[in-house]
């Protein structure tokens, strides 16, 4: 069996993927939502490798907590994406803003 600290290490690496995606990536408001969905999956899997390292069910039922919030952060992100992109015909993050209302 596989140490626990080794799957942590990826999970953690994956999490600052997302991190530096989004800082450095300012231009593309799809990108950034991606990166915030690699960051949200992350904090998933280690709630759920921290949920089987202590065998207890607590972790698994966070990470259901996480899901729907990234589902209901995508859903909003993905409605403002596609009106930002029929008021301006770019996805530039630079002009959201421009809008109003």
């Amino acid at each position: 069996m596989l140490n626990f600290a080794i799957f942590l290490f990826v999970f953690v690496t994956l999490f600052v993927m997302g991190t530096v995606g989004t800082f450095l990536n300012r231009r593309n408001f799809v990108t950034i939502l991606l990166s915030l969905e690699v960051m949200l999956l992350s904090v998933n899997l280690i709630f759920l490798t921290g949920s089987v390292a202590l065998d207890d069910l607590n972790g698994q039922l966070l990470a259901l907590l996480v899901m729907t919030a990234a589902l209901s952060e995508t859903a909003l992100g993905l409605a403002l994406c596609v009106l930002h992109y029929r008021m301006r015909a770019t996805l530039d993050v630079e002009l959201v803003n421009l809008m109003k209302g």
